[in-house]
């Protein structure tokens, strides 16, 4: 049986949702100042000019390379470029095919390379081993809407969401529990988180169709 005193109990509670509050607001701090920012940027996109900056590039496969390449088989939908030619086109042209899905023709090998913030793609003639490459860079602002977005930035950013997302479930819940604790003390508690409640819902029933 519990032998400590009421008051010691909800002193010992009360201060560890304290220290779970201020952990994960900690740890959402920079995540939170990120989606503030991007979701403004996002929802007054109409407002924001941006021109993409195009850069297309050329360069000659090597015989040898072409030869390695040639010899992929080409029936296999998911046959990955040769690691030395991916080596090749890293350091030739920056493009960074590893990982990456080609597809495969009889006559052409073509690789999609999107990005945060822009496109890419790549291609390369299994004839006479042109290869093309063509960067799109649409700026910062569309670089940090898609990391708000989660689009193409890979496994490590994707966990990096969810945990995130967990940090801010616990931030919130602690807080609405701290706000229990202390409601009595300010009349205006209940009240603003009523309104932060009743606004959202009352707009979304009422101007979006």
């Amino acid at each position: 049986m519990d032998s400590q005193p009421p008051s010691r109990r909800r002193a010992y509670w009360l201060k560890t949702l304290h220290q779970w509050h201020w952990i994960s607001s900690a740890l959402c701090l920079l995540g939170m100042l990120l989606f503030a920012i991007t979701g403004l940027t996002l929802n007054n996109a109409s407002l924001i000019s941006v021109k993409p900056a195009v850069t297309t590039r050329d360069a000659q496969l090597p015989a040898a390379l072409l030869t390695q390449l040639k010899s992929v088989n080409t029936k296999d939908k998911h046959a990955s470029v040769p690691a030395p030619i991916a080596h090749w086109l890293d350091t030739e042209l920056q493009a960074h095919v590893n990982g990456r899905n080609p597809e495969w023709s009889p006559d052409e090998l073509y690789i999609s390379l999107p990005r945060p913030g822009g496109d890419a793609w790549l291609s390369i003639d299994l004839n006479d081993g042109l290869v093309e490459y063509e960067q799109t860079d649409r700026g910062w602002i569309s670089y940090l809407n898609d990391l708000h977005k989660g689009r193409h930035t890979g496994t490590a950013w994707s966990w990096f969401l969810d945990i995130f997302a967990i940090a801010c479930l616990v931030f919130s819940l602690t807080g609405l529990v701290l706000l229990q604790l202390h409601g009595r003390q300010r009349a205006g508690t209940w009240p603003m988180v009523g309104l932060g409640v009743v606004i959202p819902v009352v707009l979304a029933l009422l101007f979006i169709h």
